[in-house]
């Protein structure tokens, strides 16, 4: 032992306690020996503690050893409690160890008194040790019980082939069941939500028959009819004799789902404000400007499928316009420099040629060394803004143009357009009527070559016939003769009508049609008027160069429901500055151009609901693209605000 042994004589003959000692002393056990005599004595050692043997005589002057066993019981009852007597007889000694006497041993065989003691103090180590696993246990089940009331999880154990279930206090709280009740799979489902009982049953069934782990979530319905939500988890334990038994845990998830909810509706309250408004959020982690979170309308600004996520994200610079990504890079390494906010005007330019602009405001985040750790941004598109500012500067340059304009006369307005679009099939009549001539002029005429040039020379005087009437229609306001018309149908003829200048400057013509198109509704006249001016300008552009001339003319599908077609040239291109001015009214790059063909096909293409825009065509040349709407209320609505 750590210490001598407290041992406590109840005995009135001090001698007999010396014998004792003695005793302990020769068998090399070192002990601390108090004699007591009188009951008043022994409850005040008693109360002090500290003992851990009660050594007593049955009989003693003032009390008896009984009287004595019955005060250590209720003051001390962990304490070993020996009679070592001579006058104690077999009746004595078994009544005594019924009321909670460890031992007796005479005092005519104190022998027996060390094994005796040795005995019961091993006895009593194991039974404080028992106590205090026990309270340990109380303990801990007292704190699981408080934790899982705490976490609203109950635990329990199933057996399938006999059906026993167990619960803990708080299953019992969840199901809304007095701790009395017997639980059973069937009770569990009459407790379930309708729509639910069958997940239930199947998850059971299955368990029962695989005897694996499982997993799921169903609803509750209580007596008062609130709903309750849980989340179950089981995992089998396979006993030696072949039985499984599952222990689980049942989560009362209510709440969170009630939060998931509220959340989801905020949400979806945030990201309808965010559509509505034009305005989407994100977070970028500093440095790599990595993405940690883009909203829903921040994809569409960029014109990105919102469930593509961040693996569509990685595209987004190619769709920052080509002139303005130094200056935003420039802008946000500033911001994180002077771990400032910034805001940055930026363009986007999307597939099918779109442009739109945008405003970004940042805002830095310091991580706990003071540095930028990320920023949370917002951008709007302010295109429509952008528009409406550029419709007023417009206006301005409108009312300075009209004063120019208004110095011209109606017919010298009407001349100009007839001139320059009238010219056109004109030239083409020309060209097809002296190939005529030149193939009956022969030594051996060729019928069939002269005969297909005058049908062409036929289909280009009515043609002119065919734009002047059209042109008559602007002047009226006649409804324009729309129809379905299939662009690559017209592409092709429109090829057919430049082959004798594609042939005469050694120009290859090619293209690239793509063969699912959906036709479109326009005039077919109006649409040959854009595509003759824009394959005419490109032609036009090659005439002087020495490198290859090659014509190219393509159409594909674009988004919004559109049809994209682009003229490309491997002529001289175009300066960035002149990419908007040769749509300018009188405005040319041509030695004898009047400026109005660009002019009106764009306002022919926007007619239409589309839009035609001029580009660079690396490595060389021009590419002029244009879309057209497959929707015919858009076209029509197009025309409806034009008109």
């Amino acid at each position: 032992m750590r210490h001598p042994l407290r041992i406590l004589s109840v005995e009135d003959d001090p001698k007999d306690t010396g014998l004792i000692q003695d005793l302990f002393e020769a068998e090399g056990i070192t002990c601390e020996i108090t004699r007591v005599d009188t009951q008043a004595s022994l409850l005040g050692l008693l109360k002090q503690g500290g003992v851990d043997l009660i050594l007593a005589d049955y009989s003693l002057p003032s009390f008896d050893g009984l009287s004595a066993l019955k005060l250590a019981i209720e003051v001390s009852p962990d304490v070993p409690f020996i009679f070592v007597s001579g006058t104690l007889g077999e009746e004595l000694a078994i009544e005594a160890l019924k009321l909670g006497a460890t031992d007796y041993v005479l005092k005519t065989s104190l022998s027996r008194l060390v094994p005796s003691v040795q005995r019961a103090l091993r006895e009593a180590t194991q039974k404080a040790e028992h106590k205090r696993a026990e309270e340990s246990l109380r303990q801990s089940e007292t704190y699981l019980a408080e934790a899982q009331r705490l976490s609203h999880t109950g635990s329990f154990g199933w057996k399938p082939s006999t059906g026993a279930i167990i619960w803990s206090d708080e299953t019992f709280r969840i199901f809304q069941y007095a701790p009395t009740t017997t639980p059973t799979i069937e009770l569990i489902l009459h407790r379930v939500h309708p729509e639910d009982k069958a997940l239930v049953q199947q998850t059971a069934e299955r368990a029962t028959r695989d005897g694996k782990e499982f997993e799921h979530a169903y609803r509750l319905v209580m007596p008062d009819g609130f709903v309750k939500h849980v989340h179950v988890v089981a995992r089998p334990l396979s006993h030696e004799w072949g039985s499984i038994e599952f222990v689980g845990a049942v989560m009362d998830i209510t709440e969170a789902k009630h939060v998931e909810q509220t959340l989801r509706e905020s949400e979806a309250y945030l990201a309808e404000a965010q559509r509505l408004s034009h305005t989407g959020s994100g977070a970028w982690r500093v440095p790599g400007w990595e993405a940690l979170y883009l909203s829903e309308e921040w994809y569409r600004i960029y014109g990105f499928d919102p469930k593509q996520g961040l693996e569509a994200w990685k595209d987004r610079l190619q769709r920052m316009h080509p002139e303005d990504r130094a200056k935003v890079q420039e802008i946000k390494d500033w911001a994180i420099s002077k771990k400032s906010d910034y805001e940055v005007d930026h363009r986007i330019l999307l597939p099918d040629g779109t442009l739109k602009y945008t405003r970004t405001v940042g805002h830095p985040v310091l991580n706990a060394s003071g540095e930028v750790e990320r920023f949370v941004c917002t951008m709007m598109d302010v295109t429509e803004r952008k528009r409406a500012e550029e419709a007023r500067e417009a206006l301005r340059k409108a009312q300075a143009d009209l004063a120019r304009v208004n110095r011209l006369t109606t017919m010298g307005e009407l001349t100009a357009s007839l001139a320059h679009e009238v010219n056109q099939p004109i030239a083409a009549a020309s060209t097809n009527a002296n190939t005529c001539l030149r193939w009956l002029a022969g030594d051996a005429p060729n019928i069939e070559e002269a005969s297909a040039a005058a049908v062409r020379l036929v289909k280009d005087v009515k043609r002119a016939a065919e734009i002047i009437g059209r042109i008559r229609e602007l002047f009226t306001k006649d409804n324009a003769q729309r129809e379905l018309v299939d662009i690559n149908e017209i592409i092709r003829g429109m090829i057919l009508l430049v082959r004798g200048e594609t042939t005469q400057y050694n120009i290859i013509v090619s293209t690239d049609l793509a063969l699912d198109l959906p036709r479109v509704v326009a005039d077919r006249v109006q649409l040959q008027q854009v595509l003759m001016n824009l394959m005419i300008n490109g032609i036009e552009a090659m005439k002087g160069i020495d490198r290859a001339r090659e014509l190219t003319v393509t159409s594909r599908r674009a988004e919004a429901r559109r049809v994209l077609v682009s003229v490309n040239d491997t002529g001289v291109g175009l300066s960035p500055q002149l990419k908007e001015q040769i749509f300018n009214a009188f405005f040319t790059t041509k030695a004898h151009g009047i400026g109005m063909g660009l002019r009106i096909s764009r306002s022919i293409i926007e007619s239409h609901g589309g839009r035609l825009w001029a580009d660079e065509n690396s490595p060389h040349g021009a590419s002029f693209c244009f879309t057209l709407s497959t929707d015919a209320d858009s076209t029509d609505e197009s025309r409806r605000q034009r008109s």
